[in-house]
Protein backbone atom coordinates (compact mmCIF):
# COMPACT_ATOMS: atom_id res chain seq x y z
CA UNK A 1 0.00 0.00 0.00
CA UNK A 2 1.44 3.31 -0.99
CA UNK A 3 0.92 5.32 2.30
CA UNK A 4 0.23 3.78 5.84
CA UNK A 5 -2.77 5.60 7.53
CA UNK A 6 -1.87 4.94 10.61
CA UNK A 7 2.18 4.95 11.20
CA UNK A 8 2.56 4.90 14.63
CA UNK A 9 -0.66 2.68 16.32
CA UNK A 10 -0.84 1.61 20.37
CA UNK A 11 0.48 -1.67 20.23
CA UNK A 12 -0.21 -3.63 23.55
CA UNK A 13 2.74 -6.28 24.58
CA UNK A 14 1.37 -9.94 24.01
CA UNK A 15 1.92 -10.54 27.45
CA UNK A 16 -0.96 -8.10 28.56
CA UNK A 17 -3.50 -10.06 26.18
CA UNK A 18 -6.04 -12.08 27.73
CA UNK A 19 -5.90 -15.37 26.71
CA UNK A 20 -6.70 -19.28 27.20
CA UNK A 21 -6.51 -21.86 24.95
CA UNK A 22 -7.98 -24.62 24.86
CA UNK A 23 -6.60 -27.65 26.68
CA UNK A 24 -8.22 -30.62 25.21
CA UNK A 25 -7.76 -31.86 21.21
CA UNK A 26 -11.39 -31.51 20.00
CA UNK A 27 -12.65 -33.65 17.12
CA UNK A 28 -12.04 -31.91 13.40
CA UNK A 29 -15.61 -30.55 11.98
CA UNK A 30 -13.84 -30.21 8.41
CA UNK A 31 -16.65 -32.24 7.24
CA UNK A 32 -19.17 -29.34 8.24
CA UNK A 33 -17.84 -27.12 5.13
CA UNK A 34 -19.90 -23.88 5.52
CA UNK A 35 -19.80 -22.24 1.38
CA UNK A 36 -17.34 -20.06 0.07
CA UNK A 37 -15.25 -19.26 3.53
CA UNK A 38 -14.59 -22.92 3.51
CA UNK A 39 -11.20 -22.40 2.28
CA UNK A 40 -10.11 -19.35 3.07
CA UNK A 41 -9.30 -20.34 6.62
CA UNK A 42 -7.90 -23.52 8.44
CA UNK A 43 -10.89 -25.85 9.61
CA UNK A 44 -11.85 -25.76 13.03
CA UNK A 45 -10.72 -27.43 15.96
CA UNK A 46 -13.78 -27.33 17.75
CA UNK A 47 -16.54 -30.15 18.53
CA UNK A 48 -18.99 -30.97 15.71
CA UNK A 49 -22.24 -28.98 16.69
CA UNK A 50 -24.32 -31.31 19.07
CA UNK A 51 -27.39 -29.33 17.84
CA UNK A 52 -26.46 -29.56 14.08
CA UNK A 53 -29.21 -32.39 12.37
CA UNK A 54 -26.40 -34.50 10.95
CA UNK A 55 -24.33 -34.81 13.91
CA UNK A 56 -26.57 -37.28 15.76
CA UNK A 57 -26.49 -39.77 12.22
CA UNK A 58 -22.92 -38.87 11.94
CA UNK A 59 -21.53 -39.63 15.21
CA UNK A 60 -23.77 -40.97 17.84
CA UNK A 61 -22.15 -39.18 20.84
CA UNK A 62 -22.61 -40.99 24.37
CA UNK A 63 -23.69 -39.11 27.27
CA UNK A 64 -19.98 -39.11 28.48
CA UNK A 65 -19.20 -37.08 24.97
CA UNK A 66 -21.69 -35.14 25.71
CA UNK A 67 -20.02 -33.84 29.36
CA UNK A 68 -16.88 -33.25 27.75
CA UNK A 69 -18.41 -30.57 25.44
CA UNK A 70 -17.46 -27.21 27.02
CA UNK A 71 -19.61 -23.92 26.23
CA UNK A 72 -17.96 -21.67 23.68
CA UNK A 73 -17.49 -17.97 25.87
CA UNK A 74 -16.00 -15.05 25.01
CA UNK A 75 -12.14 -15.56 26.25
CA UNK A 76 -12.37 -18.21 23.20
CA UNK A 77 -13.85 -15.80 21.05
CA UNK A 78 -11.34 -13.54 21.39
CA UNK A 79 -8.04 -16.34 21.42
CA UNK A 80 -9.72 -17.16 17.97
CA UNK A 81 -9.84 -13.44 16.18
CA UNK A 82 -7.05 -11.54 18.40
CA UNK A 83 -4.22 -13.32 15.78
CA UNK A 84 -5.65 -12.22 12.66
CA UNK A 85 -3.42 -9.87 11.25
CA UNK A 86 -3.62 -6.26 10.59
CA UNK A 87 -3.96 -5.69 6.76
CA UNK A 88 -1.83 -2.58 6.89
CA UNK A 89 0.77 -3.28 9.52
CA UNK A 90 2.71 -6.94 10.82
CA UNK A 91 0.74 -6.70 14.05
CA UNK A 92 -1.91 -8.90 15.58
CA UNK A 93 -5.71 -7.25 15.73
CA UNK A 94 -5.60 -8.09 19.58
CA UNK A 95 -2.11 -6.10 20.31
CA UNK A 96 -3.60 -2.99 18.24
CA UNK A 97 -6.46 -3.14 19.87
CA UNK A 98 -8.63 -3.72 17.23
CA UNK A 99 -10.94 -6.49 19.14
CA UNK A 100 -10.77 -6.18 22.82
CA UNK A 101 -12.55 -9.14 25.23
CA UNK A 102 -14.91 -6.49 26.50
CA UNK A 103 -16.48 -5.76 23.45
CA UNK A 104 -17.29 -9.69 22.46
CA UNK A 105 -21.18 -10.29 23.47
CA UNK A 106 -22.75 -13.98 23.86
CA UNK A 107 -26.51 -13.62 24.45
CA UNK A 108 -29.55 -15.77 23.36
CA UNK A 109 -31.00 -15.15 19.97
CA UNK A 110 -34.28 -16.31 20.71
CA UNK A 111 -34.20 -15.00 24.65
CA UNK A 112 -38.10 -15.95 24.99
CA UNK A 113 -37.69 -19.67 24.57
CA UNK A 114 -34.67 -19.64 27.17
CA UNK A 115 -32.54 -22.63 27.69
CA UNK A 116 -34.30 -24.53 24.93
CA UNK A 117 -33.00 -22.55 22.14
CA UNK A 118 -29.58 -23.30 21.56
CA UNK A 119 -29.20 -20.56 18.83
CA UNK A 120 -26.74 -18.17 20.17
CA UNK A 121 -26.34 -14.75 18.94
CA UNK A 122 -22.20 -13.47 18.86
CA UNK A 123 -22.02 -9.66 18.51
CA UNK A 124 -18.15 -8.18 18.14
CA UNK A 125 -17.52 -4.58 18.08
CA UNK A 126 -14.39 -3.82 16.58
CA UNK A 127 -12.51 -0.62 17.14
CA UNK A 128 -10.49 0.74 13.93
CA UNK A 129 -6.71 2.57 14.97
CA UNK A 130 -7.85 5.58 13.57
CA UNK A 131 -11.55 7.27 12.77
CA UNK A 132 -11.04 7.20 9.34
CA UNK A 133 -9.43 3.78 8.54
CA UNK A 134 -10.80 2.59 4.88
CA UNK A 135 -9.83 -1.00 6.04
CA UNK A 136 -12.37 -1.22 8.29
CA UNK A 137 -14.57 -2.89 5.78
CA UNK A 138 -11.92 -5.34 5.29
CA UNK A 139 -10.95 -5.61 9.02
CA UNK A 140 -14.50 -6.53 9.97
CA UNK A 141 -14.90 -9.27 6.89
CA UNK A 142 -11.58 -10.67 8.39
CA UNK A 143 -13.29 -11.58 11.79
CA UNK A 144 -16.26 -12.41 10.47
CA UNK A 145 -14.90 -14.82 8.05
CA UNK A 146 -12.23 -16.24 10.92
CA UNK A 147 -15.98 -16.59 13.09
CA UNK A 148 -17.96 -18.45 10.39
CA UNK A 149 -15.23 -21.17 10.15
CA UNK A 150 -14.63 -21.84 13.31
CA UNK A 151 -17.84 -21.81 15.28
CA UNK A 152 -20.56 -24.71 15.22
CA UNK A 153 -23.37 -23.08 13.04
CA UNK A 154 -25.69 -22.20 15.69
CA UNK A 155 -23.38 -19.19 15.99
CA UNK A 156 -25.44 -16.15 14.56
CA UNK A 157 -22.35 -13.77 13.83
CA UNK A 158 -22.69 -10.02 14.02
CA UNK A 159 -19.57 -7.93 13.59
CA UNK A 160 -19.84 -3.96 13.58
CA UNK A 161 -17.64 -1.08 14.08
CA UNK A 162 -17.97 0.18 17.98
CA UNK A 163 -19.82 3.28 18.02
CA UNK A 164 -17.63 6.37 17.91
CA UNK A 165 -14.86 5.34 16.48
CA UNK A 166 -15.37 5.43 13.07
CA UNK A 167 -16.08 8.45 10.77
CA UNK A 168 -18.74 5.90 9.03
CA UNK A 169 -19.51 3.43 10.94
CA UNK A 170 -23.46 3.18 9.96
CA UNK A 171 -22.11 2.34 6.30
CA UNK A 172 -19.35 -0.23 7.28
CA UNK A 173 -21.78 -1.84 9.69
CA UNK A 174 -24.42 -2.23 6.67
CA UNK A 175 -21.98 -3.84 4.73
CA UNK A 176 -20.95 -6.21 7.40
CA UNK A 177 -24.27 -7.13 8.05
CA UNK A 178 -25.79 -8.30 4.09
CA UNK A 179 -24.96 -11.76 3.74
CA UNK A 180 -25.73 -11.26 -0.23
CA UNK A 181 -22.52 -8.30 0.11
CA UNK A 182 -20.40 -10.51 2.27
CA UNK A 183 -20.68 -13.34 -0.25
CA UNK A 184 -20.21 -11.04 -3.37
CA UNK A 185 -16.81 -9.85 -1.68
CA UNK A 186 -15.90 -13.17 -0.71
CA UNK A 187 -15.48 -13.81 -4.46
CA UNK A 188 -13.17 -11.30 -5.35
CA UNK A 189 -9.69 -12.36 -5.76
CA UNK A 190 -8.06 -9.77 -4.46
CA UNK A 191 -9.44 -9.48 -1.28
CA UNK A 192 -9.40 -13.13 -0.56
CA UNK A 193 -5.75 -12.99 -1.01
CA UNK A 194 -5.27 -10.23 1.44
CA UNK A 195 -7.91 -12.02 3.95
CA UNK A 196 -5.36 -15.41 3.63
CA UNK A 197 -2.58 -13.42 4.83
CA UNK A 198 -4.56 -11.99 7.70
CA UNK A 199 -5.60 -15.21 8.90
CA UNK A 200 -2.32 -16.69 8.21
CA UNK A 201 -1.47 -16.12 12.28
CA UNK A 202 -5.02 -18.51 13.02
CA UNK A 203 -3.93 -22.03 12.19
CA UNK A 204 -3.02 -22.98 15.42
CA UNK A 205 -5.73 -20.10 17.19
CA UNK A 206 -8.32 -22.67 17.79
CA UNK A 207 -6.35 -25.13 19.52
Amino acid sequence: MAEVLNANPTIRNASDLPSRRRQTHARSSSKYPKGLISSTVPPSAYLPDPFSPSSSSDSELSDDDDAEIEPIDEQEIYDLISPISDPEHPLTLGSLSVVNLPDIFLTPTFPEKGSSSPLTTLTVLITPTITHCSLATVIGLGVRVRLEQALPPRFRVDVRIKEGTHSTAEQVNRQLGDKERVAAALENGTLMGVLRKMLEGCENGAG
